[in-house]
């Protein structure tokens, strides 16, 4: 299941047009989380031109609108690393 989230999320994140895109499974290392329910623990890295200009708390915020839909239910925990890109 674990691959099919990292495709869900690379698919809903292209709208970004990344630059690069990396996604990590951290679920592993939150094992036995009681408030998980299933859920998984992500690592997104990106880069897009979409964030050129924008605050820190404005891209993160855009990729949150990306994924919305997948969480709770397929996602508990996202720690997000974006960049602009020149």
């Amino acid at each position: 299941m674990s691959i099919d989230r990292i495709q869900a999320i690379k698919q809903r994140l292209q709208t970004l047009k990344p630059h690069s895109l990396e996604i990590i499974d951290d679920s592993d290392q939150h094992v036995g989380h009681a408030s998980a329910g299933g859920a998984g623990h992500f690592t997104v890295r990106i880069a897009s031109e979409s964030f050129n200009g924008k605050t820190r708390i404005r891209q993160h915020q855009m990729v949150y609108a990306c994924l919305q839909d997948m969480m709770p239910e397929h996602i508990h925990a996202l720690s997000i690393h974006t960049e602009t890109v020149d």
